[in-house]
């Protein structure tokens, strides 16, 4: 099964996205200047439907 949480990372890097900090557990906190908010990406995203809605929350399309 695919892990698509580097790929994911990239994307948010290359669309100005930042890493804020680490929360609990695997779970990273991220800030994107697009939606003007903080959003939460897990160290490990096994699904595409998990990873794009991470790209939504993030206001950048569907990647996966």
């Amino acid at each position: 099964m695919a892990d698509y949480a580097p790929r994911l990372r990239k994307l948010l890097l290359e669309a100005g996205c930042r890493f804020v900090r680490q929360g609990k557990g695997d779970h990273e906190i991220w800030y994107s200047p697009i939606t003007e908010r903080y959003f939460v990406v897990d160290g490990r995203i096994k699904s595409r439907h998990t990873a794009n809605g991470v790209l939504k929350q993030a206001g950048l399309p569907k990647a996966f």
